[in-house]
């Protein structure tokens, strides 16, 4: 080795970079993670939609009991939901917003939740219909509310 302005220089190529075979290697790798990684992340993120929605009908609820303790009734069918953020006519004893705004009142799919005054499983029933907003279904599908 001969030592040229005392920097050592070698004789033959240097080698910069990577081989064909190290990358496809490499990438052989990053594709068995993301196959075994992958449905599991997607998994969780789907049913944490779900446990988003039973979160925030519980919150709804709560707001509609506190608005009827100010009222003392709950909203008509027609007031709604609505009137959780803004005060309706009939409601002088209104103290609201009882939510902060009207995005609360949108289920994480995109849908406005659902509303019935008398309810089918109590004095009023909060509800989402899931992910294909039509009633029933399974998993991500299942209906949600306050029952």
């Amino acid at each position: 080795m001969k030592i040229r302005n005392n920097i050592p220089h070698r004789k033959g190529p240097v080698r910069n970079g990577f081989t064909l075979l190290e990358l496809l290697v490499v990438l052989a790798i990053l594709g068995l993670l993301y196959a075994i990684v992958g449905p599991q992340v997607i998994k969780y993120l789907s049913s944490s939609k779900s446990e988003t929605a039973a979160v925030q009908v519980k919150n709804v609820d709560a707001a509609m009991k506190l608005l009827r303790l100010d009222a003392g009734r709950y909203p008509t069918n027609q007031e709604g939901l609505q009137a959780l953020v803004t005060q309706p006519a009939g409601m002088p004893n209104w103290r609201g917003p009882y939510l902060p705004n009207s995005a609360a009142l949108t289920d994480p799919w995109g849908n406005t939740y659902r509303y019935a005054n008398p309810g089918k499983h109590g004095e009023i029933d909060v509800y989402s219909l899931g992910s294909d907003n039509t009633e029933g279904g399974t998993g991500e599908a299942k209906d949600l509310g306050n029952w």
